[in-house]
């Protein structure tokens, strides 16, 4: 039986009750906290008093409605369509009201209500479903056991990200890097990666935007309360809130840590707003991206290092952290002086165990997009770091620096990240293949195509973005297996079987739903500023459920050119009100506040559509969120991209689509220059670009209104049998079928867990379970390097004549002085490829050659291969270190090549 307990405090009344331990926020802690500025002498004005004592009250549920706080604190509400119904349907109009809150909504669900719901038979046998269904999964048996069994002890993932999109209720993301991080932590729990997540809890957020009449972006920030959130305070044994220290400048701050539960995935959250602190520390925590840079540096601080701290005080012990992006890269600094504490070991060892163990995810395309801080500023900061860790602090510049030698170059981030990671990685091919242009000069003497950043290609949570109707289909047409990740394109295939006017009519449906979401989000969004009357009798005229539905919805930075269709506003005029085949913008997106550039952008498109008159069919949705983007792509029926490629290093918003029967039109960047075929969407402009900014603007400008015309449009509204239009439906099902397993966060997680997180594990255990091994490792450095400069390359012969026919064996020898070294420190390879008209190798393969006679220090090695591509071949011959111990080139940037 629960224990109840009423105490009066000050005229309030709270109730405490003890429940099941696995749902401690409805659990009300009474904690006598330091009266804090509340003193009977102040001289300031009091605006509102300070508490001498808190404590947490929350509504007390009826017996048969407990397992709603059970799904309330588990996010994986968010991806299970009946749960999510559930809330919903109980009072549809609160659930919108407080954002889709669970917390929120049960604390304000009125005592008749939930009598109501107590005496109907049905709501209770579904809501009993829907907790079995959570104990089920969290239960169930998981791919990563199957992949790796018998890993999982000796396997944990600490996966640190400065934003986080779970759900719009936790309102912690500004775009596309946040909801990946959630994305990824929902495919992690489905999968049952042994992970943890590592982030902030912003009290602002980012900001609420709105505009003013003439269309420019505001920003709001309101404060959250985190008690009314799907949060849970971490407490130690002794009940006390679990705390961490971060040393700052003549002062430590002092920050709690909170958690949210994401299916099997645990996201921990650290927030300064602490009494301990300072007023103004306690505000670091306050809004995402806000701020200068001192403000950045002492988030990323906290995030890197404290967040590493977290973990310590929570006993968990990583064998992997993967900083996603470079805001985490502190973290390394911290895991090297745990390191240390721990195994009583110095600067060197410790880091050249732990850079076994991290992993590296780069979103930024150009330079200017990483964090650099100035040395000065650095060393006010993390100065007393360096003497911890025993180092000076200019040997610890020069981890974020390209030139170590350089005392000007500011400090890049996503280096020092670099500079102590296993493995790197850039989120699309593409991507990957500029990541290794700007960073080749970290491996000088490396081929580009060679810099050891490798592509994981983004994806999305495909549960989480697909709408109901559309999974509704798959549940009666596909494997029940799409449910469980859906990566696997055989099940995919089963797309065609349904049939065409079904899967139109769900398409069909689902654009009805969108007009209506947006035309009440519309009034809504209005009424909030006063301006409900101005829309008084026009609001259903605003877009039409029948036509075309163009969606635009991302941050408005200026090179993903979001007024690119007004390059001829007569001619966009005409597609917008054309008589036979009219089309809808429907657009929404936030610029950063002090990005005056995005920020016009948006007030172009809004005095475009009141100007011209053509507000019915081009709209502006207001503060875009995690709600606003379900809504547009399950809605609409195009996705248009056309960024300035290839400065978009992913583009998750075209995958949220795919599985929603929506189709791309995008420019070939980002994860569509991998993704597109004829036949499955569209591409605008070709994979070069002129160096003209303007006169690349205009031509894209002239093929995106090319293609509307000409084939998207006609397609859209050609109706065979008079309703279906058959070759737009074919392009759907194409659309679905290719793309949608593959883009998909299951395929990227399994990706990152083959390619990055067992080998990076395997290699932090290797050295951290035998510190011999790293001392090793550490031997065997000094000693390559120090006899680098003497082992070179005596001469190299081939049996080739000048003309070879296809199939050729070609046997090379290779005598080489190792000078110094032996066999096993190096590997002889060669470089076989296609010589270009500048005479470089193209199209590389890499031969490995065998040790095969030796006198002295000169040894011998040999290889042979066949010639199976005609033209004009050739091929060179280097030398790399090569040990156990040591990830190459990652971890050393060491070559030789032959200089003949």
């Amino acid at each position: 039986m629960p224990i109840k307990e009423r105490r009066s405090i000050g005229g309030f009344i709270a109730a405490k009750e003890s429940l099941h331990s696995t749902v401690p926020a409805i659990i009300t802690w009474f904690h006598l906290r330091p009266i804090f500025a509340c003193s009977h002498n102040r001289t300031d004005p009091m605006t509102h008093p300070k508490y001498s004592h808190s404590f947490e009250v929350v509504a007390d549920l009826p017996a048969p409605l407990r397992p709603l706080r059970e799904l309330a604190y588990n996010f994986r509400w968010t991806w299970h369509h009946e749960t999510r119904d559930l809330f919903r349907e109980m009072e549809r109009q609160l659930w919108d009201t407080v954002g889709h809150n669970p917390v929120q909504f049960l604390d304000q669900l009125s005592a008749e209500r939930m009598k109501r719901l107590c005496d109907d038979e049905s709501f209770i046998a579904r809501l009993n479903a829907c907790a079995e269904n959570l104990k089920q999964y969290l239960a169930s048996p998981t791919w990563f056991d199957e992949a790796f069994p018998g890993k999982r002890d000796s396997t944990l993932i600490a996966y640190f990200c400065a934003e986080f999109g779970v759900s719009e209720s936790l309102p912690i993301y500004s775009g596309g890097l946040g909801i990946l991080a959630g994305d990824h932590l929902k495919a992690a729990s489905d999968l049952g990666i042994p992970l943890v997540g590592v982030g902030l809890l912003y009290a602002k957020g980012y900001f609420k935007q709105f505009l003013s009449p003439d269309g420019w972006q505001q920003e709001n920030y309101p404060t959250y309360d985190f008690y009314q959130l799907p949060l849970q305070l971490v407490r130690g044994e002794d009940l006390q809130p679990v705390r961490i220290e971060v040393g700052f400048p003549d002062r430590t701050v002092t920050c709690q840590v909170w958690k949210a539960q994401v299916g099997r995935i645990p996201l921990y959250l650290l927030d300064s707003n602490v009494l301990e602190n300072q007023p103004t520390d306690q505000g670091i925590t306050d809004m995402l991206y806000g701020g200068d840079e001192e403000m950045r540096i002492r988030q990323e601080m906290i995030l890197g290092m404290g967040g590493m701290r977290a973990l310590e005080k929570l006993n968990l012990k990583p064998t992997v952290c993967h900083m996603n992006e470079g805001h985490a890269a502190f973290l390394a600094l911290e895991r090297i002086r745990q390191f240390m504490a721990t195994k009583n070991v110095d600067f060197r060892t410790a880091r050249q165990v732990t850079v076994g163990g991290n992993v590296f995810t780069t979103h930024t395309p150009v330079p200017a997009g990483f964090d650099v801080f100035e040395p000065g500023l650095l060393e006010s900061y993390i100065g007393s770091m360096a003497q911890s860790l025993g180092v000076p602090f200019a040997d610890l510049l020069k981890l974020g620096r390209f030139d170590e030698k350089n005392g000007g170059e500011a400090f890049n981030m996503a280096l020092l990240a670099m500079a102590n990671a296993n493995r790197v990685n850039g989120v699309s091919k593409l991507h990957a293949s500029v990541s290794r242009g700007m960073f080749n000069q970290r491996w000088p003497d490396y081929p580009e195509d060679e810099v050891p950043i490798e592509a994981i290609t983004n994806g999305v949570h495909t549960m989480t973005w697909v709408c109901r109707r559309m999974a509704r289909l798959y549940d009666e047409y596909l494997s029940p297996d799409w449910r469980r990740g859906g990566d696997d394109p055989e099940i995919w295939k089963d797309v065609y079987k349904i049939p065409d006017r079904e899967l139109w009519a769900a398409r069909e449906n689902q654009r009805g739903d969108f007009v209506r979401f947006a035309r009440k989000y519309i009034l809504t969004t209005a009424e909030k500023r006063g301006m409900g009357r101005a829309l008084f009798g026009q609001n259903e005229s605003i877009l039409d459920p029948r036509i075309l539905t163009i969606g635009f919805a991302r941050r408005f930075a200026t090179y993903k050119r979001a007024t690119l269709l007004l390059t001829d506003r007569e001619r966009l005029k005409a597609l917008l009100l054309h008589q036979e085949r009219p089309i809808q913008f429907i657009m929404a997106g936030k610029s950063h506040p002090r990005d005056d550039g995005g920020k016009r952008l948006i007030q172009e498109l809004v005095q475009f559509a009141t100007r011209e008159g053509v507000r019915h069919r081009m709209v502006f949705l207001e503060d875009y969120d995690m709600e606003v983007a379900r809504a547009m792509v399950q809605g609409v029926d195009l996705w248009l991209n056309n960024p300035r490629r290839p400065m978009e290093a992913s583009g998750t918003s075209g995958m949220k689509v795919l599985a929603n029967g929506v189709l791309n039109c995008s420019v070939l960047d980002g994860w569509w220059d991998e993704a597109y075929s004829t036949g499955v969407g569209w591409a605008i402009g070709e994979r070069y670009q002129v160096a003209d900014h303007e006169q690349q603007d205009w031509l894209d400008s002239r093929t995106l209104y090319h293609l509307i015309e000409n084939e998207i449009a006609p397609n859209f509204y050609h109706r065979t049998d008079g309703s279906v239009p058959t070759a737009w439906i074919e392009m759907v099902k194409n659309s679905i079928s290719r793309l949608a397993p593959h883009f998909s966060t299951s395929r990227m997680v399994k990706e990152y867990a083959t390619k990055c997180y067992m080998p990076s594990s395997e290699a932090y255990h290797l050295l951290a379970d035998n510190i011999e091994n790293a001392k090793t490792a550490l031997i065997w450095r000094d000693r390559v390097n120090s006899n680098w400069a003497k082992i070179r390359i005596v001469a190299l012969k081939d049996n080739m004549q000048s003309v070879n026919s296809i199939g050729s064996e070609c046997r090379m020898e290779v005598t080489v002085d190792l000078d110094g070294l032996s066999p096993e420190d190096v590997q002889v390879q060669a470089l076989v490829g296609r010589v270009d008209s500048n005479r470089d190798l193209r199209d590389i393969e890499v031969v490995n050659l065998d040790d095969s006679a030796k006198d002295g220090t000169v040894h011998v090695y040999k290889a042979c291969f066949r010639c199976t591509v005609t033209g004009n071949r050739g091929y060179t011959v280097r030398i790399i270190p090569k040990s156990d111990f040591v990830h190459v080139p990652s971890e050393m940037k060491l070559v030789k090549w032959h200089s003949g």
